[in-house]
């Protein structure tokens, strides 16, 4: 760490010499405190005693040899004790540095009481008690940097407030009107007003103070909320001519040209939004995240090579490393090219791409006929990173199973729980396996060890109960478990087709038809599609039975429980 604090020019302070706190020395290095403002030289307004002049060398001293808390201590206790503004200031200034909240409150107060000329201090206090949750006195604050012609932060304040209570946000939008009356045309308050409408779920009338107001149509701010809210609003359309106008004003923010360019991406008008990056990129040829947005709106155009060059370029300049492997694995896997697929996904490291990679190098290879390989690459994955052990044997279970390699993902899991014996993921992996392979006991006794270790393990309940549902008679253990796992999570759709399903199996259907109804809203999923349907064709509603069997087989074409759900009960597979 860079030495933060500075020495003062002579050790006479010690003896009295008093002028020695007039200066810093030029040499040290300062940090930037939280607003990013470089440290200024404050003079003390008066003489120093003794004593001040010794706790505040020893501060320094202290805070030279990082014991920052004595500095820290020093420095506030002098400055309460001396009024003086300039002592007030250093001390709120390390308080932010240390982020010692209470500290930076209590110093910012005091230094805008002693300095009450002060824009910096005044802004200083107002954002301190916006952080403490004490809005209506940072308005005040805030005021006087607005009467003093200073640059405002009411859109602080109204971000800050987006987690406090209703009430809370009311009366500060109430402050933003008072003052609004005062200053009305202020183009900082109407910001702030319109953050504040937005944080509060007003989009219309965030929007509507906007536009109200002729400089949000200039201000860059300003017209990125604009557009923002007009995206939320369904109205994206509307915000592209907005942004339009702002680049002609302001061709060179790079702010504004991404929020163009990722709109054009949203409208589908790709060409455009490529070209918008590409001079974004030359604009700021070191930003790697262009250089990487402009790989991927070339691989969405299924523009191999100029995808491919960016992404190479990515990995020379040692940025978004993983990223651009798995993407070039993508691409090598479009051209045909698997064995260098398989060395593009090899090379991606631990971090957030590295299941996703070993994945589609194991449905690969499995595409390929090729599973000896897949199992043996994914042993090297568990050895090499035995943090990703579990994920990768659940991964390599799932995967041989889907790919009807049944015998081998038993193998997998067994093999999984020998090393990993109670893991709860694993356990529940083979129960879903062991009821594809028909062992209903072998998977009720991993799930019930699920459930003794994890009472509250709504997954597991849900599994279980809609298994004794479907392929047996047990019903009232059935709903038992299903109602258990439905008071721990009442929306979830899974949940509710289990428990619609298990009415339907005890005859109540109308129950029956309310919880599947709801699924089916909350999830348009096949299989859920497939009971209420069911239901409905018991109770003699044919027609929207079929209706809705027509619609899910638009989204999920290749559904066999719906399929056969339709054959069974109309003779055909097709509504």
């Amino acid at each position: 760490m860079n030495r933060f604090f500075a020495l003062y020019a002579s050790l006479a302070l010690v003896g009295g010499c008093q002028s020695a706190l007039h200066s810093w020395s030029d040499t040290a290095a300062t940090p930037a405190p939280a607003d990013q403002s470089t440290i200024k030289q404050t003079p003390p307004a008066a003489p120093f005693s003794q004593q001040t002049l010794y706790d505040l060398l020893t501060a320094e001293i202290a805070g030279q040899r990082n014991h920052y808390d004595i500095a820290l201590e020093n420095y506030s206790a002098q400055a309460k004790a001396t009024g003086d503004p300039g002592v007030a200031k250093r001390a709120y200034q390390i308080a932010e540095y240390l982020n010692e909240q209470p500290a930076s409150l209590n110093n910012a107060l005091l230094w805008a009481k002693v300095a009450p000329d002060d824009i910096d201090a005044q802004r200083a206090a107002a954002i301190q008690l916006a952080r403490s949750g004490r809005y209506d006195e940072s308005m005040r604050y805030m005021e006087r940097v607005l009467q003093g012609q200073g640059d405002t932060h009411f859109d602080f304040l109204a971000l800050s407030a987006s987690e406090s209570d209703p009430q809370t946000r009311a009366g500060l939008l109430q402050s933003f009107d008072r003052l609004l009356l005062k200053h009305p045309g202020n183009g900082q308050l109407l910001f702030g007003k319109a953050l504040l409408l937005q944080q509060d779920n007003q989009p219309e009338a965030a929007l509507q103070v906007l536009e109200d107001e002729p400089a949000s149509q200039q201000d860059i701010m300003p017209l990125l909320l604009q557009a923002q809210l007009l995206q939320s609003m369904g109205r994206s359309k509307e915000a592209l001519p907005l942004l339009e106008d702002g680049l002609e004003l302001h061709p060179q923010d790079k702010r504004l040209r991404l929020a163009y360019a990722r709109l054009l991406i949203e409208q589908g008008r790709m060409e455009d939004a490529r070209a918008e990056f590409t001079l974004l990129l030359q604009q700021n040829p070191e930003d790697d995240d262009l250089r990487l947005s402009l790989a991927l709106i070339y691989m969405d155009d299924q523009a191999w090579s100029e995808a491919q060059a960016y992404l190479r370029d990515l990995i020379e300049r040692d940025a978004h490393v993983d990223i651009a492997h798995f993407n070039l694995g993508l691409i090598d896997e479009q051209l045909n090219d698997h064995d260098g697929a398989l060395i593009e996904y090899s090379l991606v490291g631990p971090g957030d791409q590295y299941l996703a990679a070993q994945a589609q190098q194991t449905a690969l290879l499995l595409n390929l006929q090729r599973p000896a390989d897949a199992r043996q690459r994914l042993a090297e994955a568990r050895t090499d990173q035995p943090g990703y052990a579990v994920q990768l044997y659940m991964l390599e279970v799932e995967s041989l199973a889907a790919k009807q390699y049944n015998d081998l993902a038993w193998q997998a899991a067994q093999q999984s729980l020998q090393q990993f014996p109670g893991n709860l993921s694993l356990l529940y992996t083979r129960a879903m396996l062991a009821e594809q392979r028909n062992d209903l006991a072998q998977m009720e006794r991993d799930l019930r060890q699920i459930i003794k270790a994890e009472p509250t393990n709504a997954m597991a309940l849900n599994a279980l109960g809609y298994t004794l549902a479907d392929r047996t008679t047990r019903y009232a253990e059935a709903q038992a478990l299903i109602e258990r796992a439905h008071k721990l999570q009442p929306d979830d759709p899974a949940i509710l087709d289990s428990l619609g399903w298990v009415y339907y199996r005890t005859g109540n259907l109308d129950q029956a038809e309310t919880y599947l109804r709801q699924a089916l809203q909350n999830y348009p999923d096949a299989e859920i599609a497939a009971h209420l349907g069911e239901v409905l064709w018991i109770q003699g509603k044919q027609e929207e039975a079929r209706e809705i069997w027509a619609q899910s087989l638009q989204r999920q074409p290749d559904s066999s429980i719906l399929r056969s759900t339709m054959q069974r009960l109309t003779g055909s597979e097709t509504p």
